[in-house]
C-alpha cells in the first residue's frame, strides 16, 4: 500500500528567525481571513516550542481577523508535569497567544485533571472530530517529529487521532537544548499527542523550523523517503503544506535550481 500518491511540499527560505516568524504569520492570516470569508468557524492547533515564538509573536499582531470566530486546540501536553509549571504547553501557549487573542474557545489537553490518561485522550479526539482541523501550525523536532509523533512510535496509518506515547531520549535532549528543562532527568517520559493522521487531516498545515540544530532533520524531511524513520517526511503528502525555514535550518538542503519534488521560494 503506497504511503501517499503525490509529494509535493512548498517551501519559504528566510534570512532569519525573525523573517520566518514574520512570513509564516503573513500567510497564516492570509489563510484565516480567506477561511473566515467562506465558513463559520474555523478550527486550529498549536505547536507548542521555542521555535514557535517568532510565529507567535507575529500572528496575534495580525490585522483583521475575527478571533472570535476561531478555536483553538494545541498538539501535545506532557504527563507528569505540575500544573502551573512553565514547561506545560498549554501555559506556553496561554503566554503567547491563548490569553493574548479573543478566541471563541480554547480546548486544552488538561492531564492535570484525574481522569486517566486515556480518557482524556478520547475525550480530545471527540472534540476534533466535532471540529475538524481548517490549520494546524506545527513545527519538526530534532529527529524529525511532528508533535510527538517519535521515529519509534509514529504511525502513519494510525486509527487513533490522540494517544500516550513514550519520548525519544533524543526529544527528551533537546527540550534540555532548547532551554526548558535543566536537566534531562527533569524532563518527562510520557506525552500526549495528536497523531499523524489527526495532523494531515487539517485543510492546510504550516510548519515553521528555524535552527541549525533542525538542518539534519529538515533535509531527512524533504529528501529522504516518506518514512516513520522520519515522521515529518508525511508533509509531502499533504495536498496544502507549507514549510518556512531560515538560513540555518536550510543549510543541508538542495541547491533551488536542484530541486525536484518541492517548490521552493528564497524570501532573503
Amino acid at each position: 500500500m503506497a504511503i501517499c500518491e503525490r509529494r509535493r511540499l512548498e517551501v519559504r527560505i528566510c534570512s532569519d528567525r525573525k523573517t520566518l516568524g514574520l512570513e509564516a504569520a503573513s500567510y497564516t492570516a492570509r489563510l484565516l481571513k480567506e477561511l473566515l470569508a467562506n465558513i463559520r468557524e474555523v478550527n486550529m492547533v498549536f505547536a507548542a516550542a521555542p521555535s514557535q515564538n517568532e510565529f507567535l509573536h507575529s500572528l496575534i499582531q495580525a490585522d483583521g481577523i475575527d478571533w472570535n470566530r476561531v478555536n483553538a486546540f494545541h498538539l501535545d501536553e506532557y504527563l507528569g508535569l505540575n500544573p502551573q509549571a512553565p514547561q506545560r504547553f498549554a501555559n506556553f501557549l496561554n503566554e503567547r497567544i491563548f490569553k493574548r487573542v479573543p478566541f471563541k474557545q480554547v480546548h486544552y489537553i488538561d492531564p492535570g485533571s484525574d481522569e486517566p490518561p486515556e480518557l482524556l485522550c478520547e475525550r480530545y479526539e471527540t472534540l476534533l472530530r466535532e471540529h475538524p482541523l481548517h490549520i494546524a501550525c506545527i513545527g519538526i523536532g530534532e529527529n524529525g517529529h511532528i508533535a510527538f509523533n517519535e521515529p519509534s512510535t509514529a504511525d502513519f496509518h494510525d486509527t487513533k487521532m490522540v494517544k500516550v506515547v513514550e519520548l525519544d531520549e533524543r526529544s527528551r535532549i533537546q527540550q534540555v537544548n532548547d532551554g526548558c528543562f535543566e536537566n534531562l532527568e527533569e524532563v518527562p517520559r510520557y506525552a500526549i499527542t495528536l497523531t499523524v493522521p489527526a495532523i494531515m487531516r487539517a485543510r492546510h498545515i504550516v510548519c515553521m523550523v528555524p535552527g541549525r540544530r533542525k538542518s539534519r532533520a529538515v533535509k531527512e524531511a524533504l529528501e529522504g523517503p516518506v518514512s516513520t524513520s522520519c515522521p515529518a517526511s508525511i508533509l509531502r503528502c499533504h495536498r496544502s503544506a507549507m514549510i518556512f525555514l531560515d538560513r540555518d535550518s536550510a543549510s543541508l538542503l538542495w541547491k533551488e535550481e536542484e530541486h525536484g519534488e518541492q517548490t521552493v521560494e528564497d524570501l532573503s
